[in-house]
C-alpha cells in the first residue's frame, strides 16, 4: 500500500516532441498497460460481447480523425507518444482512454452493459473562495482497478505553443486532471453511456480545455467536444468562477458554483443525463452515493485549508477507498489545486497512507 514519491515527468518542446518523449519514457510499462487494456476492451465483461483484438483495434483506428479534428496539436503528441512507446496511435486511444473507448465499444458490439465491472472511479470537489478565506480549491481522489495504480505519474508540460500545466495521470495517457499557469482547473469522474460513439476520448478533452484561460472557456472547449463516453468535468479558476458538466455524447447538461461546495462522483445527477446513464450496479451505486453523501457533509463549513482537504481525501468512512473483491477499485492517488496561488498537491497510491507532495510549475 506504501509507494515511493509521486513520479514526475518533465516535458517540454513541440507537441511530437512532448509526446515521444513521454512514451520513451515509461516505453516498457506503456506496452504492457497498452496490452492490458485492448484485452479488456474486447471481453465479454467489458464489451457486451467477445471481439478479437483486430476488432478492438479497428474501432480505435476508427477514433482518429474525431481526435485530430479536435485538436491538431494534442493529435500530434498522442502520435508522438505511440511512436516513442513502440505502440500504434489506435493503441494509445485505448490505454488513454480506456473508460470512453468501452462505450464507444459496447455502441458498435451493441452489447450490454455489464454490471459487475462497472468502474466507481473518484470523488471531485470544488470548494469555492468564501468557503476557504477568499482562496478556493479544486481537489479530488483518482480512483481505478488497482492494476492501474503503478502507472501513476505527473507530467508537467512547458509547450513551445501553449500554457505550462501540471497534469496528474498515467504512463500512456495524455492527461486526466491538472491545473495550467492561468490557474484553471479541471478534473473528471467516470460515467457510463449509453449514447457511445466513435468520438474524442475524455483525456484529450481534459487536456485541450487546459489550454484554455478560464473555468468558463474550459467549460465551452467541453461542451464543444466530439465526445465518444460519458464522464463529469468540473472546471476552476483563480478567480473562483466554477462549472460541472455531466458531459454524455448527446447531452450535457451544466451547473455553476455557487455558494456552497460542488461535489460529483459516479452517478448522474440531473434528468438529462440520467437519460443517458448506463444502469449501475446496486453496491457500486450505494457506493457512490455514499461517497458523495459523505464530501458535502465534510465541505459543509467555512475556513477550509488544503490540510482539510487532504484528510477529506483520506475519509476511511467512505471516500478512500481500498481494493477489495469483485471490483478491486482503490483510491490510485489523489490531487488538491488552490488557483489563486497556483499551488499544487498530488499523492500517488492511497492517500491514507501515502504523503502527498508539492509540485511547483518550475523543475
Amino acid at each position: 500500500m506504501r509507494r515511493p514519491p509521486l513520479r514526475i515527468l518533465d516535458l517540454t518542446g513541440s507537441p511530437e516532441a512532448m509526446g515521444h518523449a513521454h512514451g520513451s519514457a515509461h516505453a516498457d510499462e506503456i506496452r504492457a498497460y497498452a496490452g492490458e487494456r485492448v484485452r479488456l476492451a474486447g471481453s465479454r465483461f467489458w464489451a457486451g460481447g467477445e471481439i478479437g483484438r483486430a476488432d478492438v483495434l479497428d474501432i480505435a483506428r476508427s477514433c482518429l480523425p474525431a481526435h485530430e479534428s479536435h485538436s491538431a496539436d494534442l493529435y500530434a503528441e498522442l502520435c508522438g507518444l505511440a511512436d516513442g512507446a513502440g505502440i500504434t496511435p489506435e493503441e494509445a486511444v485505448v490505454v488513454g482512454g480506456f473508460t470512453d473507448f468501452v462505450d464507444t465499444v459496447r455502441s458498435v458490439v451493441g452489447g450490454t452493459h455489464p454490471l459487475e465491472v462497472q468502474e466507481d472511479d473518484c470523488t471531485a470537489f470544488i470548494v469555492p473562495d468564501a468557503r476557504c478565506d477568499g482562496q478556493g480549491f479544486y481537489g479530488q481522489t483518482w480512483d481505478m482497478h488497482d492494476t492501474a495504480t503503478p502507472y501513476v505519474v505527473l507530467l508537467r508540460l512547458r509547450p513551445d505553443d501553449g500554457p505550462a500545466a501540471l497534469v496528474f495521470t498515467t504512463t500512456g495517457c495524455l492527461g486526466q486532471l491538472g491545473m495550467n499557469e492561468a490557474g484553471v482547473c479541471v478534473g473528471i469522474n467516470n460515467l457510463v453511456a449509453t449514447d457511445g460513439r466513435r468520438g474524442v476520448m475524455w483525456t484529450s478533452v481534459v487536456r485541450d480545455a487546459l489550454m484554455q484561460d478560464s473555468a468558463a472557456a474550459a467549460r465551452d472547449a467541453i461542451l464543444d467536444a466530439d465526445l465518444a463516453g460519458a464522464h463529469s468535468f468540473l472546471t476552476f479558476d483563480a478567480g473562483g468562477d466554477g462549472h460541472m458538466i455531466e458531459a454524455f455524447p448527446t447531452a450535457r447538461p451544466t451547473e455553476a458554483l455557487a455558494a456552497d461546495a460542488q461535489v460529483h462522483t459516479n452517478h448522474a445527477i440531473w434528468d438529462e443525463a440520467l437519460a443517458r446513464q448506463a444502469p449501475k450496479q446496486e453496491g457500486l451505486m450505494a457506493s457512490s452515493t455514499r461517497r458523495r453523501d459523505r464530501a458535502v457533509e465534510l465541505l459543509d463549513r467555512d475556513g477550509i485549508g488544503v490540510e482539510d482537504l487532504m484528510a477529506v481525501t483520506r475519509d476511511d468512512q467512505a471516500i478512500c477507498q481500498v481494493s477489495v473483491e469483485p471490483t478491486n477499485i482503490e483510491s490510485s492517488g489523489a490531487a488538491i489545486m488552490r488557483p489563486a496561488t497556483l499551488d499544487f498537491w498530488a499523492v500517488w497510491g492511497l492517500p491514507s497512507q501515502n504523503e502527498y507532495v508539492h509540485v511547483p510549475f518550475a523543475a
